[in-house]
């Protein structure tokens, strides 16, 4: 071979094999991660999911794609999310959260959907079965279902309390049902509760607002809900302000200054359905794959909130704590 010849056939292999990259990089498999909250909430929850999936051989970027979607607490976007989702040819649909995973079925009967939820996804209409799921399956955490347990931590931690409220976003599938099983467990405490709304950034005034002319000694911030999730540093912030003791359900909240957190672990839930996804992309069926749920709960108390706010926590929560923030 002549040495022009050899140099021209070299140049034609470097131009193309950027394209080939390229070509076995867009045949790489798309999950479609599809979320009512913003991806600042969700950062562990995220890290858990991409941990199973690794377990089970795919790593992102390298043998499979994510497009991911957040509707950052405006729930009304997520039909049109999913639909985005399914022009990008994903293979497999993730719906993070009730809503997100609700959209998710309505938009496809064909891709295969796990979501990650608080709540009974057969009440929900998610699936008909719990062992035989379908098209779509998932995990479960425990949080609409502790929700008056939340009530009674926070009654433990302001005992001279006699007025509580529930904060919940009446957008939420949830919210009727986290509503009247708070209201119950106040009325067996001898409690009164009032139940306030928030679904917009613009409501939090209001509801602080309230909370101060209600004489209100302690608020649950109920289920777990996108909207809260993508603004628990937020919430946090308002608590410590208002000087009003709160509980919520995650680690963050309490990370960035609300009193307490109860509830399921998500990072568990998560963490499976990223196993799902890698196994569905080797070819198993969702029908095959049963619902979980984790019934892991964690409890978390920040004590320089709770200093502040002239509270002195019962030795009982300080050993069953999984983490005292200070």
């Amino acid at each position: 071979m002549r040495r022009r010849e050899f140099i021209t056939l070299l140049g034609t292999a470097a131009t193309a094999w950027p394209l080939t990259a390229r070509a076995q990089q867009s045949a790489m498999p798309v999950i479609g991660w599809l979320s009512g909250a913003s991806p600042k909430g969700y950062a562990r929850n995220v890290t858990a999911f991409l941990e199973g999936l690794k377990e089970s051989g795919f790593v992102e970027g390298q043998n499979v794609k994510i497009e991911y979607r957040w509707a950052e607490g405006q729930y009304d976007r997520l039909p049109e999310l999913a639909a985005d989702l399914i022009r990008h040819h994903v293979v497999v649909m993730i719906g993070s959260g009730t809503s997100a995973a609700l959209a998710a079925k309505a938009a496809t009967t064909t891709i295969p959907i796990l979501f990650s939820t608080s709540a009974d996804p057969v009440g929900l209409g998610l699936v008909t079965s719990l062992s035989q799921p379908g098209n779509v399956t998932g995990g479960t955490q425990l949080n609409v279902q502790v929700a008056p347990k939340k009530l009674e931590l926070l009654h433990e931690l302001v005992p001279t309390a006699k007025v509580m409220a529930l904060l919940v976003n009446p957008t939420s599938p949830a919210a009727e049902t986290l509503a009247r099983e708070v209201q119950a467990a106040a009325a067996s405490l001898g409690l009164q509760l009032h139940v306030l709304h928030a679904s917009a950034d613009r409501d939090f005034d209001k509801v602080f607002a309230n909370l101060v002319q209600l004489s209100v000694g302690g608020v649950v911030i109920g289920g777990a809900d996108p909207f809260f999730s993508s603004r628990m540093e937020q919430l946090a912030t308002l608590t410590v302000r208002h000087a009003v003791p709160a509980i919520y359900q995650d680690r963050e909240f309490v990370a960035a200054g609300g009193l307490a957190s109860y509830g399921g672990s998500g990072t568990v839930s998560y963490h499976l359905i990223g196993v799902y996804s890698g196994r569905i992309l080797k070819g198993e069926k969702p029908a095959n794959l049963p619902v979980q749920q984790s019934t892991k709960i964690e409890l978390f108390i920040n004590l320089k909130t709770a200093k502040a706010l002239g509270l002195t926590i019962p030795q009982s929560l300080l050993v069953a704590a999984d983490e005292l923030i200070e």
